[in-house]
C-alpha cells in the first residue's frame, strides 16, 4: 500500500517522509513543485517510489492503485501572498479535489489547516469552537479557513478517516529554503553567526513588551509524531490543533537559541514593518484537549528542547537535512 505525501519536498512534508521512512514505510509517492528551488535537497536522503509535479498529479491520481493514505501538506504557505486567486485554487480547490478522491476510493486523508485561521485570537484558539466565527487576518489563513468551512457545511462524502491539522508556529530542520517565512530559530542562528546578536520586532501593542509577543512554538518532529499516530489510528477524525498548549515569547525562543550555542543572549529590537502591523498576531496558544481526548498522549518539546535539537544537531552541523 502506497502513501501519498504532497508538499513532500517542503518543510513539514519532507519531515513527514523522513518519519514514514523511519517507521519502515518506503512506498511513498512524493508530490511537489520543486522547480528551480533547493527543495530537492530535502528529498535527497529519503526513500520514495516516485516524484510527481503537483500540476500533473491530479490527472495521474485516478490511475494510482492501492493507496492507503494521502497526507496533504502541499500549499502556498506564505502569509504575505497577495494573489488570492492563486491561494483559492492552490489551497482550497486542490485540497477539495484530493478530499473527494479519497472519499470515493476509501483512502485516509490528513491535511494541513493552520492556526492562521484563528485571526487575532479574539474568538480563542479552541478547535472545538465555532469555526464560522473565525476571521483570518490574511489571504493564506482565509484560504485554509474556506476548506475547513467546506468540510463542515458542504462536504457530502467523507474519507474513512479525515484529519485537518491546525498547525501553530512550526520550526525545525528542512525549513532552510523558506526565506523570510523560516522560523526565528533559523534566522536567529544566522544572525548570531554573522553579528553575534538576534534582532526581534518591537511591539506595537501596549499590552506586550518588546520581544514579549507570544506564540505556540511547536517542533516539527512533534508535528510528525502526531501525523504518524493518526495514520495508526484510522478511527480518529476531525479538526485538531497541533501545538504545545504553551504560549512562549519570541524573546524566550531567542534566548533558547543562544543557550543552545552556549552563549549569553544579545537581543536588539527593531521596528516592525508597516505592512505587518495591522495583521500581526500577538498571542497564540493551542487548546490541545481535543487531540488528547482522542488518545494522543505523547509530550511536546519545550522551546528549550526543540531549539537545542535544531541548533546542535542540524544548524550547527552545516544545516543538515532531517
Amino acid at each position: 500500500m502506497a502513501y501519498i505525501v504532497t508538499g513532500a519536498a517542503g518543510f513539514i512534508g519532507s519531515c513527514v517522509v523522513r518519519t514514514l521512512n523511519d517507521a519502515g514505510i518506503d512506498d511513498i509517492i512524493a508530490v511537489d513543485n520543486i522547480a528551480e528551488t533547493d527543495k530537492w535537497l530535502n528529498l535527497r536522503n529519503k526513500r520514495y517510489l516516485e516524484y510527481i509535479h503537483k500540476d500533473r498529479f491530479l490527472e495521474r491520481l485516478p490511475m494510482l492503485k492501492d493507496v492507503k493514505a494521502v497526507i496533504h501538506m502541499g500549499a502556498c504557505s506564505s502569509t504575505t501572498e497577495r494573489c488570492f486567486d492563486y491561494l483559492y485554487g492552490n489551497n482550497f480547490e486542490y485540497t477539495k479535489a484530493l478530499w473527494n478522491w479519497c472519499a470515493e476510493n476509501g483512502v485516509q486523508f490528513i491535511y494541513a489547516s493552520s492556526a492562521a485561521t484563528y485571526g487575532d485570537g479574539s474568538c480563542g484558539f479552541d478547535d472545538e469552537g465555532n469555526i464560522d466565527l473565525l476571521r483570518p487576518l490574511n489571504g493564506y489563513g482565509y484560504s485554509k479557513q474556506l476548506f475547513d468551512l467546506w468540510v463542515k457545511h458542504q462536504a457530502t462524502a467523507f474519507p474513512p478517516q479525515y484529519a485537518g491539522l491546525k498547525f501553530f508556529n512550526v520550526y525545525g530542520p528542512n525549513e532552510y529554503f523558506k526565506g523570510s517565512m523560516a522560523s526565528m530559530v533559523y534566522h536567529g542562528y544566522k544572525q548570531i553567526q554573522s553579528e553575534g546578536k538576534v534582532r526581534l520586532f518591537r511591539s506595537c501593542n501596549p499590552d506586550y513588551e518588546d520581544g514579549g509577543q507570544l506564540r505556540d512554538f511547536v517542533y516539527v518532529k512533534d508535528v510528525c509524531r502526531v501525523i504518524l499516530w493518526l495514520l495508526k489510528h484510522p478511527s480518529v477524525s476531525g479538526l485538531f490543533n497541533v501545538g504545545t498548549g504553551r504560549a512562549q515569547s519570541f524573546c524566550k525562543l531567542a534566548e533558547a537559541t543562544f543557550r543552545a550555542l552556549g552563549l549569553e543572549p544579545d537581543i536588539e529590537y527593531i521596528p516592525m514593518p508597516e505592512h505587518l502591523r495591522e495583521k500581526y498576531q500577538y498571542y497564540t496558544k493551542a487548546e490541545m484537549s481535543k487531540l488528547r481526548r482522542a488518545g494522543y498522549d505523547a509530550p511536546f518539546m519545550s522551546v528549550e528542547e526543540g531549539a537545542a535539537d535544531y541548533v546542535q544537531n542540524y544548524l550547527d552541523k552545516g544545516f543538515l537535512i532531517y
